[in-house]
């Protein structure tokens, strides 16, 4: 965290009136990321996937925020009954980047859902900075999926360009 901006982060469910904020700007943090793999105007994740993921029968969306202002975001998806969760989607907004925002938001969402065993999340080969969060954070590199290795139920199956090959993280809870 900047230490000379110190702010302390929140994190709770997503408020209606933040709905729309939530998806535009979760659809910028991920542009900003694919940009090199995008063309000009394409999104990599559509608002129907978006409101999709987040109307899951075991979804939970939350808002995260810093010194009242809205800095990201996460959709997770979690099962009581197996204790093995997920992370579906997770953003800080890119003008945050770089001030241990996404790691304090993370620690939070654990404490969130103490009962959780396993959480498992996943992200494409290439996105060296998600890499790098994850395994900071205490995830593992599970699987690596390919043409070869396709996923069971590959992520973005849908109308975005989610790269074919992606990392399965899981971490492990105490």
């Amino acid at each position: 965290m900047n230490a000379s901006h110190p702010q302390t982060l929140v994190v709770h469910p997503l408020k209606a009136e933040n709905r729309e904020w939530f998806i535009r700007s979760l659809q910028q943090a991920f542009r900003q990321a694919f940009q090199d793999e995008l063309a000009e105007n394409e999104e990599i994740i559509s608002r129907e996937e978006i409101e999709t993921c987040m109307q899951g029968e075991r979804a939970q969306y939350l808002q995260i925020e810093a010194g009242g202002s809205m800095v990201g975001g996460a959709v997770v998806n979690i099962n009581p009954q197996t204790k093995h969760n997920g992370l579906e989607l997770f953003f800080i907004c890119s003008s945050r980047h770089g001030q241990g925002f996404g790691q304090q938001a993370w620690k939070l969402i654990e404490q969130r859902y103490p009962q959780t065993r396993v959480w498992e999340t996943h992200t494409p080969y290439f996105e060296k900075r998600n890499i790098h969060f994850y395994l900071k954070c205490g995830f593992k590199i599970v699987e690596f999926y390919a043409e070869q290795n396709p996923a069971p139920d590959k992520p973005g199956n849908g109308s975005h360009a989610v790269p074919d090959e992606m990392f399965r993280f899981e971490k492990e809870m105490k």
